[in-house]
């Protein structure tokens, strides 16, 4: 898509003004930018609602980390270690039935030491990094693309636009 978005681009401006010796614009070239921001402003809602998704076990997974982080400091009292549970049931990533659905002491730091869950932790923040980068790759190009079209527009009307 980033391939074809530069050739737009390309063809929208640079190109048009090596052929026509001026600034001109094409109608084509209005249509395919046109056609380029509704394109482009559905992949931002689609990524910013893929960024916002990523959130949530983000936020689960840091939670859980420094859970067991402070089962690791307290680990000289075990009986205050029972009492600190993850109940992934409230962060709405398990159904309300779902047995077990919470983690507590031992069995939540012995959880927290494996080498899945720091994998699967980097994982979802990288996800959560990437889908944030491409909502503002996209709404950087969304906005620039508005701009040359607004300008391609207003040139078109004062009589400097496309060449039949």
């Amino acid at each position: 898509y980033c391939i074809v978005l530069l050739a737009e681009g390309i063809y929208t401006t640079s190109a048009v003004r090596q052929s026509f010796g001026e600034f001109r614009s094409t109608v084509c070239g209005r249509c395919l930018s046109t056609m380029f921001i509704v394109i482009t402003f559905v992949l931002v809602v689609v990524w910013l609602l893929v960024f916002s998704l990523s959130a949530l076990p983000v936020y689960f997974f840091y939670n859980m980390a420094y859970t067991c982080h402070t089962i690791s400091v307290l680990s000289e009292t075990p009986s205050s270690i029972n009492q600190l549970c993850i109940d992934a049931r409230q962060y709405g990533l398990l159904p309300w039935s779902a047995v077990p659905g919470k983690a507590c002491g031992m069995t939540l730091s012995n959880v927290c030491k494996t080498r899945e869950f720091s994998l699967i932790y980097d994982h979802y923040i990288a996800a959560f990094a990437g889908a944030g980068m491409t909502v503002l790759a996209l709404l950087t190009f969304t906005v620039s693309t508005t701009y040359n079209f607004a300008v391609l527009r207003y040139l078109g009307r004062k009589g400097i636009g496309p060449r039949c």
